[in-house]
């Protein structure tokens, strides 16, 4: 019987605990929650990007939108206190928000930088988010901040999956990660 338990414990995927200790220390709140935008086909963006016009842009396809609709299930199955959703302004940024929360809030701060003709905002960007986020205060609920995987790399030294869940502390020290892909 020992046997059989012990392989049985084996077996069992070590991410199961560990997105149980991500859902708790999410259910505490006063945690920096990045999320990379769900599946959006492509890499960069097409060289006629306009940040008023979706259409230039690349966006969720229909797996990115059940991603983005998964992530707000999973935080309202948990119950995890959510202050402020804040977004990219990129479209797909906004679409994954919007699906999986509803409301949100645009921040400058967390646009990409990966492509050279917004590289040159990292810095500005950078001292921005680092500020919001040193004044930030939680009251017990969490801030959520949907980016791109320039922008969680670079605060983070995380590199996330598609509408990966990255729980950080006010330090950006990883706590914990949810891949929600399936």
């Amino acid at each position: 019987m020992k046997i059989l338990l012990f392989i049985f414990l084996i077996l069992i995927p070590a991410d199961l605990f560990a997105n149980d200790k991500a859902w708790d220390l999410l259910k505490e709140g006063n945690k920096i929650v990045f999320i990379r935008h769900s599946l959006a086909p492509g890499g960069g963006d097409p060289s006629n990007f306009n940040l008023t016009k979706c259409s230039t842009q690349r966006n969720l396809n229909q797996a990115g939108i059940n991603q983005s609709k998964k992530i707000g299930e999973l935080f309202k199955k948990n119950k995890v206190p959510v202050d402020k959703v804040l977004t990219s302004q990129w479209c797909r940024c906004k679409d994954t928000a919007f699906h999986a929360f509803g409301k949100y809030e645009e921040f400058f701060a967390l646009n990409s930088t990966f492509q050279a003709k917004f590289s040159g905002n990292g810095s500005k960007q950078r001292k921005a988010l680092k500020k919001y986020i040193k004044n930030w205060n939680g009251n017990g609920k969490n801030l959520i901040l949907v980016t791109h995987y320039v922008i969680t790399v670079e605060h983070t030294d995380y590199a996330p999956s598609s509408g990966e869940v990255v729980v950080v502390n006010k330090s950006y020290k990883v706590l914990a990660s949810i891949p929600t892909l399936d």
